[in-house]
């Protein structure tokens, strides 16, 4: 077994153990070391944003200092949803392991079918989408583009 998986695993089983959220663990790592590690927390954090892989990211970019993370790669122990992909990806972490498939995942109640859904134009109902005060908002934007001290994203 892959050692960092093995860690991913472990993770999710002191998740489960604790109560704290679904059966799934992750750890990112960079050049061989674990940077962090982290379980799903969404039932005691009450927050549904609270998954393993956000955790971990979360974690990762506060040790490094940094928001994007290309140098390092992460372990899951279940296949990202959508949610956690995409943190993935802003994180920019190129390369991702994971053990159990998204099907694994819904075999045992988690449905993220309804968010593929809705990515893919086919639940429309799901979500009401309006767009409200665009020119106001771009004003922010502007400001963002003119501001010398934002950083680079």
């Amino acid at each position: 077994m892959n050692e960092f998986m093995k860690l991913a695993i472990d993770e999710a089983r002191k998740g489960v153990a604790g109560g704290h959220g679904g059966p799934f663990g992750a750890v990112i790592v960079k050049d061989g070391e674990v940077i962090a590690s982290a379980h799903n927390m969404v039932l005691v954090n009450n927050d549904p944003s609270a998954h393993a892989e956000v955790q971990a990211i979360r974690k990762a970019c506060e040790k490094l200092g940094k928001p994007m993370i290309p140098e390092c790669e992460i372990y899951t122990s279940c296949e990202p949803c959508p949610m956690c992909l995409s943190a993935i990806l802003w994180a920019r972490i190129p390369t991702v392991y994971y053990g159990c498939t998204k099907e694994d995942a819904e075999n045992i109640g988690f449905m993220d079918a309804f968010i593929y859904d809705v990515l893919e134009g086919k639940n429309t109902g799901t979500l009401k989408k309006i767009r409200l005060d665009r020119d106001d908002c771009l004003s922010v934007m502007d400001e963002w583009e003119h501001n010398e001290n934002h950083g680079t994203y």
